[in-house]
């Protein structure tokens, strides 16, 4: 019997692959796919709106000071929540909060976002602020997105998982299975005009820099 990480009767959710102490690689290698880690040139949108983008950096600078930042809840509603409400109102995109997927034993669970245009786009915040073991769980979460849709779509699923006060992004190559994880991170607030540019750009359509 070859080796596996996986429990012999256990039904496996998202969240439990946070917890996993196996490395990324080793976990998705269970499912099929390829893994590496690069300096990603991800697609940007240069044509944002500016103001949009100001008014809500504004916001956060005057509550932030009044609103304690230490739960999760509270990062999600005062960080991640308010920038993906605004890609949405800028562009043709529908976003899905809290996705059920249902595949078999092994995938299983709820994604937190889950944006949909010409391209898809999945993000997730990272349980007890912790973006190694949350990029393990987002990286089964786009395997599961993978199979669960059918074939006829953009050869390339986009992923992010944030703490809110940081972002880090990934790609999945869905003909070559291959799941690359950006070796770049930015912050919120400091780099909010890269962070949207790169979701609007994901979004857009934009193409993917070589």
């Amino acid at each position: 019997m070859s080796k596996t990480i996986f429990k012999e009767g256990k039904k496996y959710t998202f969240s439990d692959y946070f917890n996993m102490p196996n490395p990324v690689e080793e976990i998705i290698t269970e499912f099929g796919y390829h893994y590496s880690i690069e300096a990603l040139k991800l697609p940007r949108d240069q044509q944002i709106d500016r103001n949009l983008l100001k008014d809500l950096v504004d916001t956060y600078y005057l509550l932030v000071p009044k609103v304690s930042l230490n739960s999760e809840i509270a990062k999600r509603e005062l960080m991640i929540a308010p920038l993906l409400h605004a890609v949405i109102k800028t562009l043709n995109a529908k976003l899905n909060i809290e996705y059920s997927v249902d595949i078999n034993d092994k995938l299983a669970g709820t994604i937190d976002y889950l944006f949909r245009s010409s391209q898809q786009l999945i993000v997730i915040e990272a349980k007890k602020g912790d973006l190694e073991k949350g990029f393990n769980q987002l990286a089964v979460e786009m395997i599961a997105m993978d199979i669960y849709e059918d074939k006829n779509q953009p050869e390339i699923l986009y992923g992010a998982i944030t703490i809110g006060e940081v972002w880090r992004f990934a790609l999945l190559e869905r003909q070559t299975k291959q799941l690359i994880k950006d070796v770049h991170t930015f912050r919120f607030p400091e780099d909010s005009l890269d962070i949207f540019s790169i979701l609007t750009g994901i979004l857009n359509n934009k193409v993917l820099e070589k």
